[in-house]
């Protein structure tokens, strides 16, 4: 089973293995059926979210997984910070309450920012996959590689040059800060093997209600390396704010 509790010292969660623990962890609970909005990562589109909107509306959610600039129906756009939190306001409105915002990698830093602007339209924040600020060492060298691709391969659409967008979007944002401010309810995601977690202990520090759950055997995509597991903590955090 899936322990969670609010952190004193860094806790790390680890959700159960069984699937059938996550089909039954709300049921019978009753709650409101709070709904979700879903943001993608880099170079994917609302697609990865399949699983998770299946689950979620076979439980009576109303879930908006949304596509940014520069990816999925939005491809022939530029990605830009402003566009990104412009798309997730237009999901926000569609929902009859405030709702639970999800983000994975660049969704996640795109949820942070959203919620920092404007916490009291969210209910709560999963941030999966994206516990480092966009100014490390890792992510620079990702922005540098992702440029060479670009122009070595002539690559562009929505694929390679929307990494250099981002990176450029993201280069002044810092996620620590708006943790730090943030008092609404905060879950943080990690696979175990996401090389995207080194500040992972930093970001539960800047936030004093933050939970973070480490996925055995999943990676960056811990959202389909691992659907059982994520949806659980879904399922969790949904029955905690209702």
């Amino acid at each position: 089973m899936l322990a969670t509790a609010r952190r004193q010292e860094p806790i790390i969660t680890r959700p159960s293995d069984d699937p059938a623990s996550v089909l039954a962890a709300v049921d019978g609970l009753g709650a409101p059926a709070r709904p979700i909005v879903l943001v993608h990562g880099t170079r994917t589109s609302s697609a990865i979210w399949a699983p998770q909107v299946a689950e979620l509306e076979r439980r009576g959610h109303a879930t908006h997984a949304i596509d940014l600039p520069g990816h999925g129906a939005r491809a022939h756009e530029r990605f830009t910070l402003e566009g990104a939190l412009a798309a997730v306001g237009a999901a926000v409105d569609a929902c009859t309450a405030p709702p639970l915002l999800v983000g994975l990698s660049l969704g996640g830093y795109v949820s942070l920012a959203y919620a920092g602007r404007h916490e009291e339209r969210v209910a709560g924040v999963v941030a999966a996959g994206c516990s480092t600020q966009t100014r490390g060492p890792l992510l620079r060298a990702y922005g540098r590689v992702s440029t060479w691709v670009t122009r070595a391969f002539h690559l562009g659409g929505g694929t390679w040059h929307v990494v250099t967008d981002m990176l450029q979007a993201l280069a002044a944002y810092s996620p620590l800060t708006d943790l730090r401010r943030l008092t609404l309810p905060v879950w943080l995601v990690n696979g175990r093997h996401d090389p995207l977690r080194l500040e992972e202990r930093r970001y539960l520090r800047a936030h004093a209600g933050a939970r973070l759950t480490v996925v055995p055997r999943a990676g960056h995509d811990v959202n389909t390396h691992a659907p059982e597991a994520f949806n659980r903590v879904l399922v969790d955090a949904l029955g905690e704010l209702a």
